[in-house]
């Protein structure tokens, strides 16, 4: 199987760039799910029902978010008639939404996708490490389902690579979003699951993490309020990690990290 993740959306050029792009990377790389971070995919705060819709219909399979879900109020009465949008599964469980769901492939394979977010410099929620245990003991890779995706949502990187072992073996794909920077430590950890510490945003990176540089750089200069951060125009680059993973085992085989146009460093990986 081979699975595309893309990290955190930022504004309404990124969301263009995928919807443009997604048909063909779909097809050239024989992708068998697309998964994407969307929750500041709303001019930079959340995200709402169309533009759920309007993923789909270009074909991304699950969307991820993080602690911006709620940002725009539509999405709280909306996100539980979608089992697509993901929020935290160790928010509350009076939460509105869930936080898994299962893709189930055209080659009738299940992919588990969860979305969990840390605690360190974040909102105090529920114990993700517990709520992955609990979530990885009632799927076992292999035999309940195909695979285990999960976006850890957080700005320690101590506590995703923690994260990263504490389900080594247990899931097949454990990538970080939330900081917006792609990290170079894609790799498979020693018991076989695939990881990245954050995937890096799809967004401008002539920005401040994918917000106009100079409305940023005033917030940190003046230290007072002012003009609300909207996000950075200019090229598009869309980032995140694409993985190969053995459906019997739904352990990782191959991992690469995946960006496209604008200002980084290109890094396409070879259709195999």
């Amino acid at each position: 199987m081979r699975i595309l993740f893309l990290g955190d959306v930022v504004g309404r050029n990124a969301r263009d760039e995928i919807i443009a792009r997604l048909p063909d990377l779909r097809r050239n790389y024989k992708l068998d799910a697309v998964i994407v971070n969307a929750e500041n995919a709303a001019n930079g705060f959340g995200i709402t029902a169309q533009i759920c819709d309007d993923f789909y219909k270009a074909g991304v399979d699950c969307i991820t978010t993080g602690n911006h879900i709620w940002d725009q109020r539509e999405i709280i009465a909306y996100i539980g008639g979608d089992p697509k949008l993901l929020r935290p599964i160790n928010y509350p469980e009076a939460a509105p939404g869930k936080g898994a769901y299962i893709i189930q492939t055209a080659h009738g394979h299940k992919i588990l996708v969860t979305n969990v977010m840390t605690r360190l410099f974040m909102d105090a929620l529920d114990d993700p490490f517990a709520a992955m245990d609990k979530l990885c003991k009632a799927n076992r890779l292999g035999k309940d389902v195909n695979a285990i995706i999960i976006d850890v949502h957080g700005e320690a990187n101590s506590e995703k690579m923690a994260m990263g072992y504490y389900c080594d073996g247990r899931a097949s794909f454990v990538v970080g979003t939330h900081t917006h920077i792609p990290t170079a430590d894609a790799q498979i950890l020693p018991q076989g699951t695939g990881y990245q510490t954050d995937a890096g945003m799809c967004g401008s990176y002539d920005s401040v993490i994918g917000m106009d540089a100079t409305l940023a750089v005033n917030r940190f200069v003046r230290k007072m309020p002012g003009e609300k951060l909207r996000p950075a125009e200019g090229p598009v680059t869309l980032c995140g990690t694409m993985v190969d993973i053995d459906p019997k085992t739904g352990l990782c085989t191959r991992i690469e990290p995946f960006r496209m146009g604008g200002r980084l460093s290109q890094a396409l990986p070879e259709v195999a």
